[in-house]
């Protein structure tokens, strides 16, 4: 169980920090392939901002559920 906490609390942080990075900072090079897409226009702004909302939401999600259980248990 003490395993499961770690991860989740690592993988919780990593996320977190990529989707503020990529959504709050403009950081799009952290996602793979995308300045190369952007210019040649297949991909646009509003990928980038969708991709980082969901990094950032996903980190919130197992944040707190690392935090959680470690509270709890």
């Amino acid at each position: 169980m003490l395993i499961l906490k770690i991860v989740l609390i690592l993988a919780g942080l990593g996320f977190t920090l990529f989707g503020y990075f990529i959504l709050f900072k403009k950081k799009y090079h952290l996602i793979n392939g995308f300045t190369e897409e952007y210019k040649a226009g297949i991909k646009d702004e509003f990928y980038a901002r969708r991709v980082g909302k969901v990094e950032l939401m996903l980190g919130i999600v197992l944040l707190s559920a690392g935090v959680l259980l470690t509270v709890f248990k």
